[in-house]
Protein backbone atom coordinates (compact mmCIF):
# COMPACT_ATOMS: atom_id res chain seq x y z
CA UNK A 1 0.00 0.00 0.00
CA UNK A 2 1.19 3.78 -0.88
CA UNK A 3 0.67 6.23 1.32
CA UNK A 4 0.89 9.97 0.78
CA UNK A 5 0.95 13.35 2.86
CA UNK A 6 0.03 16.81 0.70
CA UNK A 7 1.51 19.72 2.99
CA UNK A 8 -0.26 22.87 2.08
CA UNK A 9 2.00 24.53 4.46
CA UNK A 10 0.09 27.35 6.35
CA UNK A 11 -2.74 26.87 4.83
CA UNK A 12 -5.24 27.11 7.87
CA UNK A 13 -6.39 30.65 8.30
CA UNK A 14 -9.38 32.54 10.18
CA UNK A 15 -12.38 33.82 8.07
CA UNK A 16 -11.51 36.83 6.22
CA UNK A 17 -13.51 39.87 6.05
CA UNK A 18 -12.66 40.68 2.12
CA UNK A 19 -13.95 36.90 1.88
CA UNK A 20 -16.93 37.68 3.29
CA UNK A 21 -16.35 35.46 6.52
CA UNK A 22 -15.19 33.23 4.69
CA UNK A 23 -11.57 31.58 4.73
CA UNK A 24 -9.27 31.15 2.09
CA UNK A 25 -9.64 27.16 2.21
CA UNK A 26 -13.52 28.22 2.09
CA UNK A 27 -13.16 30.11 -0.45
CA UNK A 28 -11.16 28.16 -3.28
CA UNK A 29 -11.99 26.14 -5.50
CA UNK A 30 -10.11 22.69 -4.50
CA UNK A 31 -12.42 20.30 -5.78
CA UNK A 32 -10.18 17.41 -5.52
CA UNK A 33 -9.04 17.78 -1.53
CA UNK A 34 -13.09 18.02 -1.04
CA UNK A 35 -13.55 14.97 -2.56
CA UNK A 36 -10.68 13.41 -0.27
CA UNK A 37 -13.29 14.79 2.49
CA UNK A 38 -16.35 13.10 1.21
CA UNK A 39 -14.57 9.70 0.29
CA UNK A 40 -12.96 9.83 3.95
CA UNK A 41 -12.63 11.73 7.53
CA UNK A 42 -11.86 15.15 8.32
CA UNK A 43 -10.64 16.06 11.88
CA UNK A 44 -8.25 18.54 13.36
CA UNK A 45 -5.13 18.26 14.75
CA UNK A 46 -2.58 20.45 17.40
CA UNK A 47 0.42 20.37 15.84
CA UNK A 48 2.84 23.05 17.93
CA UNK A 49 2.44 22.45 21.74
CA UNK A 50 1.45 25.79 23.65
CA UNK A 51 5.30 25.66 25.29
CA UNK A 52 6.88 25.72 21.58
CA UNK A 53 7.00 28.54 19.47
CA UNK A 54 4.52 28.14 16.02
CA UNK A 55 7.19 27.26 12.94
CA UNK A 56 7.37 24.78 10.44
CA UNK A 57 10.07 23.13 12.33
CA UNK A 58 7.44 21.95 15.37
CA UNK A 59 4.54 21.09 12.71
CA UNK A 60 6.54 19.20 10.79
CA UNK A 61 8.27 17.30 13.01
CA UNK A 62 4.77 16.85 14.43
CA UNK A 63 3.20 15.51 11.69
CA UNK A 64 6.10 13.32 10.97
CA UNK A 65 4.75 11.18 13.91
CA UNK A 66 7.17 12.64 16.91
CA UNK A 67 6.74 14.20 19.70
CA UNK A 68 8.41 17.75 19.69
CA UNK A 69 8.88 17.89 23.61
CA UNK A 70 10.73 14.69 23.49
CA UNK A 71 13.15 15.36 19.96
CA UNK A 72 12.93 19.10 18.84
CA UNK A 73 15.82 20.88 19.88
CA UNK A 74 15.52 24.06 17.48
CA UNK A 75 14.65 24.71 14.11
CA UNK A 76 18.80 25.67 12.72
CA UNK A 77 20.13 21.95 13.09
CA UNK A 78 17.08 20.52 11.09
CA UNK A 79 18.64 22.69 8.30
CA UNK A 80 21.90 21.92 8.65
CA UNK A 81 21.45 18.39 8.70
CA UNK A 82 19.62 19.69 5.08
CA UNK A 83 23.05 21.06 4.28
CA UNK A 84 25.22 17.40 5.03
CA UNK A 85 26.30 20.26 8.08
CA UNK A 86 27.53 17.53 10.73
CA UNK A 87 27.30 19.08 14.46
CA UNK A 88 29.57 17.89 16.97
CA UNK A 89 28.74 17.42 20.58
CA UNK A 90 28.62 21.19 21.94
CA UNK A 91 27.88 22.82 18.29
CA UNK A 92 25.10 25.05 18.07
CA UNK A 93 23.67 25.78 14.78
CA UNK A 94 21.80 28.89 14.00
CA UNK A 95 19.70 30.39 11.48
CA UNK A 96 21.09 33.42 9.39
CA UNK A 97 18.36 35.21 7.59
CA UNK A 98 19.07 38.17 5.47
CA UNK A 99 17.07 40.66 5.94
CA UNK A 100 16.22 44.23 5.08
CA UNK A 101 16.13 46.79 8.24
CA UNK A 102 14.59 50.39 8.07
CA UNK A 103 14.69 52.78 10.99
CA UNK A 104 14.77 50.02 12.92
CA UNK A 105 11.72 48.32 11.86
CA UNK A 106 11.66 44.76 9.83
CA UNK A 107 10.73 45.75 6.61
CA UNK A 108 11.57 42.29 4.53
CA UNK A 109 12.99 39.27 6.20
CA UNK A 110 13.39 37.88 3.04
CA UNK A 111 15.34 41.33 1.75
CA UNK A 112 13.25 41.64 -1.06
CA UNK A 113 13.98 37.17 -2.10
CA UNK A 114 17.43 37.79 -1.71
CA UNK A 115 19.39 36.32 -5.36
CA UNK A 116 21.28 32.86 -4.74
CA UNK A 117 24.52 34.35 -5.85
CA UNK A 118 24.16 37.71 -4.28
CA UNK A 119 23.33 36.05 -1.01
CA UNK A 120 26.36 34.01 -1.65
CA UNK A 121 28.31 37.03 -1.72
CA UNK A 122 27.51 38.02 1.55
CA UNK A 123 28.15 35.36 3.50
CA UNK A 124 31.45 35.17 1.95
CA UNK A 125 32.07 38.30 3.51
CA UNK A 126 30.48 37.53 6.86
CA UNK A 127 33.45 34.43 6.95
CA UNK A 128 36.30 36.22 5.81
CA UNK A 129 35.80 39.29 7.88
CA UNK A 130 35.97 39.54 11.58
CA UNK A 131 32.73 37.50 12.13
CA UNK A 132 34.22 34.53 11.06
CA UNK A 133 36.93 32.60 13.51
CA UNK A 134 37.55 29.20 15.21
CA UNK A 135 34.55 29.36 16.29
CA UNK A 136 32.27 30.59 14.29
CA UNK A 137 31.30 28.96 10.51
CA UNK A 138 28.96 30.77 8.10
CA UNK A 139 27.14 28.58 5.39
CA UNK A 140 25.55 29.83 2.42
CA UNK A 141 21.82 28.55 1.50
CA UNK A 142 19.25 29.60 -0.52
CA UNK A 143 18.05 33.08 -1.12
CA UNK A 144 17.62 34.96 2.29
CA UNK A 145 17.62 31.41 4.12
CA UNK A 146 21.55 30.61 5.56
CA UNK A 147 23.19 29.29 8.63
CA UNK A 148 25.81 29.96 11.17
CA UNK A 149 27.58 27.05 12.93
CA UNK A 150 28.95 27.79 16.34
CA UNK A 151 31.78 25.17 16.41
CA UNK A 152 32.37 24.39 20.32
CA UNK A 153 35.87 22.69 19.62
CA UNK A 154 35.94 21.40 23.10
CA UNK A 155 34.70 24.51 24.92
CA UNK A 156 31.68 25.29 26.94
CA UNK A 157 29.35 27.28 24.41
CA UNK A 158 27.72 30.15 25.20
CA UNK A 159 24.11 29.59 24.51
CA UNK A 160 21.69 27.47 26.53
CA UNK A 161 17.77 25.94 26.42
CA UNK A 162 16.97 29.98 27.33
CA UNK A 163 18.61 31.42 25.23
CA UNK A 164 15.66 33.41 23.48
CA UNK A 165 14.89 34.36 20.05
CA UNK A 166 12.60 35.89 17.37
CA UNK A 167 12.27 34.52 13.78
CA UNK A 168 12.11 37.46 11.48
CA UNK A 169 8.80 36.55 9.60
CA UNK A 170 6.93 37.39 12.87
CA UNK A 171 8.29 40.95 13.20
CA UNK A 172 7.56 41.73 9.81
CA UNK A 173 6.76 45.98 9.90
CA UNK A 174 7.07 45.67 13.63
CA UNK A 175 10.38 47.33 15.60
CA UNK A 176 13.01 44.90 16.04
CA UNK A 177 14.41 46.32 18.99
CA UNK A 178 12.41 44.30 21.61
CA UNK A 179 13.06 40.84 19.22
CA UNK A 180 16.62 40.79 18.94
CA UNK A 181 18.46 37.50 20.78
CA UNK A 182 18.36 37.44 24.45
CA UNK A 183 19.91 35.10 26.88
CA UNK A 184 23.12 32.89 27.25
CA UNK A 185 25.03 33.86 24.37
CA UNK A 186 22.52 36.69 22.55
CA UNK A 187 25.25 39.68 23.17
CA UNK A 188 27.86 37.30 21.05
CA UNK A 189 25.03 37.06 18.60
CA UNK A 190 23.89 40.47 18.45
CA UNK A 191 27.53 41.68 17.86
CA UNK A 192 27.78 39.38 14.64
CA UNK A 193 24.13 40.95 13.59
CA UNK A 194 25.70 44.65 14.32
CA UNK A 195 28.84 43.69 12.22
CA UNK A 196 26.72 42.01 9.27
CA UNK A 197 25.22 45.85 9.22
CA UNK A 198 28.38 47.66 8.79
CA UNK A 199 29.84 45.45 6.46
CA UNK A 200 26.43 44.86 3.82
CA UNK A 201 26.16 48.96 3.86
CA UNK A 202 28.42 49.00 1.42
CA UNK A 203 28.50 45.89 -0.19
CA UNK A 204 28.77 46.12 -4.27
CA UNK A 205 26.09 43.72 -4.37
CA UNK A 206 23.49 45.94 -1.87
CA UNK A 207 24.75 49.28 -4.08
CA UNK A 208 23.43 47.40 -7.35
CA UNK A 209 19.91 46.57 -6.10
CA UNK A 210 19.79 49.83 -4.72
CA UNK A 211 20.07 51.19 -7.72
CA UNK A 212 18.07 48.95 -9.21
CA UNK A 213 15.42 49.56 -7.01
CA UNK A 214 15.81 47.05 -5.41
CA UNK A 215 15.28 46.13 -1.25
CA UNK A 216 18.82 45.78 0.20
CA UNK A 217 19.67 43.29 2.53
CA UNK A 218 20.71 45.45 5.36
CA UNK A 219 21.98 43.04 7.93
CA UNK A 220 21.72 39.33 9.62
CA UNK A 221 19.08 38.31 11.55
CA UNK A 222 19.84 35.43 13.82
CA UNK A 223 17.25 32.81 15.47
CA UNK A 224 15.89 29.14 15.70
CA UNK A 225 19.28 28.09 17.69
CA UNK A 226 19.50 24.42 18.55
CA UNK A 227 21.92 21.81 19.03
CA UNK A 228 21.90 18.31 16.80
CA UNK A 229 18.50 16.46 18.19
CA UNK A 230 18.47 12.76 18.02
CA UNK A 231 15.49 11.26 16.24
CA UNK A 232 14.84 7.49 15.67
CA UNK A 233 14.49 6.76 11.84
CA UNK A 234 10.61 6.84 10.59
CA UNK A 235 11.18 3.46 8.93
CA UNK A 236 12.02 1.87 12.47
CA UNK A 237 8.78 3.55 13.51
CA UNK A 238 6.19 2.66 11.33
CA UNK A 239 7.43 0.43 9.09
CA UNK A 240 7.73 2.52 5.86
CA UNK A 241 10.40 3.56 3.53
CA UNK A 242 9.59 7.25 2.95
CA UNK A 243 10.67 10.06 0.79
CA UNK A 244 9.88 14.07 0.64
CA UNK A 245 9.48 16.31 -2.38
CA UNK A 246 10.11 19.79 -0.90
CA UNK A 247 12.18 23.39 -1.54
CA UNK A 248 12.69 24.10 1.67
CA UNK A 249 15.75 22.99 3.18
CA UNK A 250 13.72 23.03 6.75
CA UNK A 251 12.19 19.68 4.95
CA UNK A 252 15.03 18.54 3.62
CA UNK A 253 16.90 17.82 6.80
CA UNK A 254 14.01 16.84 8.76
CA UNK A 255 13.69 14.31 6.09
CA UNK A 256 17.29 13.04 6.22
CA UNK A 257 17.33 13.27 10.32
CA UNK A 258 15.00 10.69 9.70
CA UNK A 259 15.86 8.48 6.76
CA UNK A 260 13.82 9.70 4.04
CA UNK A 261 14.86 10.05 0.96
CA UNK A 262 15.19 13.50 -0.48
CA UNK A 263 13.33 13.60 -3.94
CA UNK A 264 15.12 17.01 -6.02
CA UNK A 265 12.31 18.99 -8.52
CA UNK A 266 13.45 20.95 -10.66
CA UNK A 267 11.30 24.39 -10.76
CA UNK A 268 10.61 23.71 -7.33
CA UNK A 269 11.11 27.69 -5.68
CA UNK A 270 9.81 27.00 -2.14
CA UNK A 271 7.91 30.69 -2.90
CA UNK A 272 4.72 31.16 -5.04
CA UNK A 273 6.46 30.96 -8.28
CA UNK A 274 7.18 27.69 -7.77
CA UNK A 275 6.63 24.60 -10.57
CA UNK A 276 3.41 22.84 -8.76
CA UNK A 277 2.73 20.42 -11.91
CA UNK A 278 6.31 19.46 -11.88
CA UNK A 279 6.10 18.54 -8.12
CA UNK A 280 2.87 16.61 -8.86
CA UNK A 281 4.89 14.50 -11.88
CA UNK A 282 7.31 13.99 -9.20
CA UNK A 283 5.24 12.70 -6.77
CA UNK A 284 3.81 10.32 -9.50
CA UNK A 285 7.59 8.96 -10.66
CA UNK A 286 8.46 8.13 -7.16
CA UNK A 287 5.59 6.74 -6.28
CA UNK A 288 5.91 4.38 -8.68
CA UNK A 289 9.03 3.09 -7.49
CA UNK A 290 9.08 -0.31 -5.66
CA UNK A 291 11.58 0.91 -2.46
CA UNK A 292 8.88 3.76 -0.98
CA UNK A 293 6.11 3.00 0.36
CA UNK A 294 5.40 7.01 2.23
CA UNK A 295 5.87 10.10 0.41
CA UNK A 296 5.51 13.71 1.46
CA UNK A 297 4.77 16.57 -0.71
CA UNK A 298 5.41 19.70 0.66
CA UNK A 299 4.59 23.12 -0.30
CA UNK A 300 5.86 26.48 0.56
CA UNK A 301 3.62 28.75 -1.25
CA UNK A 302 0.56 29.25 0.84
CA UNK A 303 2.55 29.90 4.05
CA UNK A 304 4.81 32.64 2.12
CA UNK A 305 1.55 34.34 0.64
CA UNK A 306 0.16 34.44 4.86
CA UNK A 307 3.55 36.21 5.12
CA UNK A 308 3.01 38.61 2.61
CA UNK A 309 -0.47 39.81 3.75
CA UNK A 310 -1.96 38.59 0.23
CA UNK A 311 -5.46 36.94 0.00
CA UNK A 312 -5.33 36.67 -3.20
CA UNK A 313 -2.50 34.85 -3.66
CA UNK A 314 -3.05 32.12 -1.13
CA UNK A 315 -6.09 31.31 -3.16
CA UNK A 316 -4.34 30.80 -5.76
CA UNK A 317 -1.62 28.77 -4.10
CA UNK A 318 -4.23 26.13 -2.37
CA UNK A 319 -5.60 25.73 -5.75
CA UNK A 320 -2.34 24.86 -7.72
CA UNK A 321 -1.63 22.73 -5.35
CA UNK A 322 -5.64 20.52 -5.63
CA UNK A 323 -5.42 21.04 -9.34
CA UNK A 324 -1.55 20.15 -9.92
CA UNK A 325 -0.87 17.59 -6.86
CA UNK A 326 -3.79 16.39 -5.33
CA UNK A 327 -6.18 15.44 -8.37
CA UNK A 328 -3.20 13.97 -10.14
CA UNK A 329 -1.63 12.03 -7.13
CA UNK A 330 -4.97 10.64 -5.73
CA UNK A 331 -6.18 9.34 -9.53
CA UNK A 332 -2.76 7.84 -9.87
CA UNK A 333 -3.06 6.19 -6.14
CA UNK A 334 -6.38 5.06 -6.88
CA UNK A 335 -5.56 3.50 -10.23
CA UNK A 336 -2.55 1.26 -8.88
CA UNK A 337 -4.94 -0.24 -5.52
CA UNK A 338 -4.69 0.15 -1.85
CA UNK A 339 -3.75 3.85 -0.81
CA UNK A 340 -3.88 6.15 1.85
CA UNK A 341 -3.80 10.05 1.12
CA UNK A 342 -3.79 12.64 4.38
CA UNK A 343 -4.02 16.06 3.51
CA UNK A 344 -2.62 18.54 6.47
CA UNK A 345 -0.76 21.71 7.08
CA UNK A 346 1.52 22.36 9.44
CA UNK A 347 0.19 25.26 11.38
CA UNK A 348 -1.75 27.72 10.98
CA UNK A 349 -0.72 31.21 9.42
CA UNK A 350 -2.59 33.94 9.51
CA UNK A 351 -3.14 36.82 6.71
CA UNK A 352 -3.94 39.24 9.44
CA UNK A 353 -0.70 38.94 11.89
CA UNK A 354 1.00 37.98 8.66
CA UNK A 355 2.87 35.24 11.09
CA UNK A 356 2.87 31.47 11.83
CA UNK A 357 -0.03 30.71 14.96
CA UNK A 358 -0.81 28.30 17.03
CA UNK A 359 -4.08 26.33 16.86
CA UNK A 360 -5.98 23.20 15.27
CA UNK A 361 -5.05 22.33 11.63
CA UNK A 362 -8.10 20.74 9.62
CA UNK A 363 -6.42 17.64 7.71
CA UNK A 364 -8.58 15.10 5.19
CA UNK A 365 -7.86 11.51 4.77
CA UNK A 366 -9.25 9.09 2.31
CA UNK A 367 -8.77 5.65 0.81
CA UNK A 368 -8.37 1.80 2.04
CA UNK A 369 -9.96 1.28 5.40
CA UNK A 370 -10.66 4.81 5.74
CA UNK A 371 -14.38 5.16 7.50
CA UNK A 372 -16.18 8.43 6.66
CA UNK A 373 -17.62 11.05 8.81
CA UNK A 374 -19.92 13.71 7.69
CA UNK A 375 -18.08 16.53 6.24
CA UNK A 376 -18.03 16.83 2.46
CA UNK A 377 -15.84 19.69 2.88
CA UNK A 378 -12.02 20.37 3.51
CA UNK A 379 -11.84 23.37 5.38
CA UNK A 380 -11.72 25.04 8.81
CA UNK A 381 -14.50 25.00 9.59
CA UNK A 382 -16.05 21.68 8.26
CA UNK A 383 -13.12 20.27 10.50
CA UNK A 384 -14.41 21.83 13.87
CA UNK A 385 -17.62 20.11 13.31
CA UNK A 386 -15.40 16.59 13.33
CA UNK A 387 -15.68 14.33 16.51
CA UNK A 388 -12.03 13.15 15.41
CA UNK A 389 -9.00 15.92 17.19
CA UNK A 390 -6.22 15.13 18.67
CA UNK A 391 -4.19 17.65 20.89
CA UNK A 392 -1.06 16.26 20.52
CA UNK A 393 -0.50 15.76 17.14
CA UNK A 394 1.88 13.18 16.65
CA UNK A 395 -0.77 10.51 17.11
CA UNK A 396 -2.38 11.84 13.67
CA UNK A 397 0.65 9.73 12.16
CA UNK A 398 -0.28 6.57 13.76
CA UNK A 399 -3.71 7.00 13.29
CA UNK A 400 -3.11 6.93 9.32
CA UNK A 401 -1.32 3.79 9.27
CA UNK A 402 -3.67 2.29 11.69
CA UNK A 403 -5.78 -0.71 10.80
CA UNK A 404 -8.72 1.23 9.54
CA UNK A 405 -8.97 4.73 10.82
CA UNK A 406 -11.74 6.41 11.28
CA UNK A 407 -14.26 3.36 11.52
Amino acid sequence: MKTVLVIPDGVADEPQDSLSGLTPLQAASIPAMDEVATLGIVGQTDNVPASKPSGSDVGTMTLFGYDTLKYHTGRAPIEAAAQGIELNDGDWAIRCNLVTVQDGVMRSFTAGQYPNDDAAALIQMLQKDQCGDSHWKFYAGVSYRNLLVYRARGEAAPFAESTTSTPPHDITDQAIAAHVPAGPGGVELQKLMATSETLFADADVNQQRIANGEEPATQIWLWGQGMRPAMDSFESRFGQRGAVITAVDLLRGMGRLIGWEVIEVEGATGYLDTDYAAKGRAAIETLERDDIDFLVVHVEATDEASHEGDTTEKIKAVENIDQHIVRPVHDWLRARGEYRLLVCPDHPTFLRTKTHSHGYCPFAMCGSGVGTNSPNQYSEVAAATSEIVFDEGHILMEFLFSDTPGC
